[in-house]
């Protein structure tokens, strides 16, 4: 039987290309859509999970990102 996990995933578009990143864990991969950038990344972080040791993991973790907005003055 497989766990899943519940992962944050941020994805930007930089020049030509869609970069999406894992804040948990510090992984980031990237696409030609935001479709493929998301993919590619479930794939990468799939296949950290694959290999990693439990430490390895740990260490990285980070379980308390929060996403929120920010009101900032410009100019």
């Amino acid at each position: 039987m497989n766990n899943t996990q519940r992962l944050t995933a941020f994805i930007h578009r930089e020049d030509s290309l869609y970069v999406s990143i894992c804040p948990e864990l510090d992984i980031a991969s990237q696409g030609k859509t935001v479709e493929e950038a998301r993919n590619n990344l479930i794939e990468a972080v799939e296949l950290f999970f694959e290999v990693a040791s439990e430490k390895e993991i740990e260490r990285r973790f980070n379980s308390e990102t929060y996403v929120t907005s920010l009101e900032v003055a410009i100019g």
